[in-house]
């Protein structure tokens, strides 16, 4: 099969239809009739389902993976992968805010340069001020804890061949950040500026984002516990020259020193710090404790069209 289109479905309702025909359309102008489009429904609560299974029924190139509950977006975006057949591999989201016809530029850009991957970036952020603002820091602070150098303002969509695909799904975490899996894969990857359309509410909040922060930051990087050694050396050290100090000050000085409100507000910063501690070393104990089980990081309940 020359080309796959690969979908996730969550509150995706009102853009199936539409996009199961404009993603058919383009695909038929590359490929003909040589073509797949596979809809991964994460546990969408509303009607999804229902419409896409119609979908395959109407058109013999859908095809329906449906998952027995919602796994998020992620893990949905590889299990998609996992199901693909076609020596290109088109990855897109279904809310239309990324358009299907990306697709022949991607492809043309594809070829010229003989690239394994071109990915969507946006030349500036959709959404409110917040939501940019918001996304702008995600990444810059992930590439500082990191080190890695993730291009801002990606998006989802993105044309790949099938040796990056292969490669990219012999990564086997059950914590999967898709942003970091793409960079470190490798290969040779290319950027096509897009505009992103706004025309859906992100379901990615403030404390979504923060929580994938956390969860790719722990994945990808183990700065934050060497982070923790350095600023224990660094109190140490300042214990040490104030325990100095004060021996300096009972031998040379006969006034006692006032020194409850210092002691206090070390004992809480100091306390402060510990718990802190412990909780960067349990996230990444509870990284530990979910890569062990090695548990799959997807069911499928069932697959329609094929």
């Amino acid at each position: 099969m020359k080309l796959s289109i690969v979908s996730t479905l969550y509150k995706s309702a009102p853009y199936i239809d539409e996009f199961c025909w404009r993603a058919g359309k383009a695909a038929r102008e590359l490929a003909g009739e040589d073509y797949e489009i596979l809809l991964v429904n994460d546990g969408s609560p509303d009607k999804s389902l229902d419409i896409a299974i119609a979908a395959t029924e109407r058109d013999s190139h859908v095809v329906l993976i449906d998952l027995s509950r919602n796994f998020g977006h992620h893990k949905a975006m590889m299990t998609g992968l996992a199901y693909a057949k076609g020596d290109l591999i088109f990855l897109i989201d279904s809310d239309l805010e990324e358009e299907p016809e990306w697709l022949l530029s991607f492809y043309q850009q594809f070829t010229i340069e003989n690239c394994d991957v071109v990915y969507g970036v946006q030349e500036r952020r959709k959404g409110s001020t917040f939501e940019r603002w918001s996304g702008q820091w995600f990444y810059r602070l992930f590439n500082a804890l990191t080190g890695l150098e993730l291009p801002e303002n990606i998006v989802t969509a993105r044309l790949m061949s099938r040796r990056y695909v292969r490669a990219l799904l012999r990564h086997r975490e059950r914590e999967v950040f898709m942003a970091g899996l793409w960079h470190i894969t490798g290969f040779f990857q290319k950027p096509q500026v897009v505009r992103k359309l706004c025309g859906s509410e992100t379901t990615y909040t403030f404390s979504r984002k923060m929580s994938l922060l956390v969860n790719a930051v722990a994945s990808f990087s183990n700065a934050p516990l060497i982070a923790i050694f350095y600023l224990g050396v660094f109190i140490s050290l300042l214990a040490g020259i104030y325990i100095i100090l004060l021996i300096i000050y009972w031998l040379f000085f006969t006034k006692p020193i006032s020194g409850w409100t210092s002691v206090m507000a070390s004992i809480w910063l100091l306390g402060g710090l510990i718990i802190s501690f412990i909780g960067v070393v349990g996230i990444y104990l509870s990284k530990i404790f979910s890569e062990t089980k090695r548990r799959p990081y997807t069911i499928v309940r069932q697959v329609y069209g094929r």
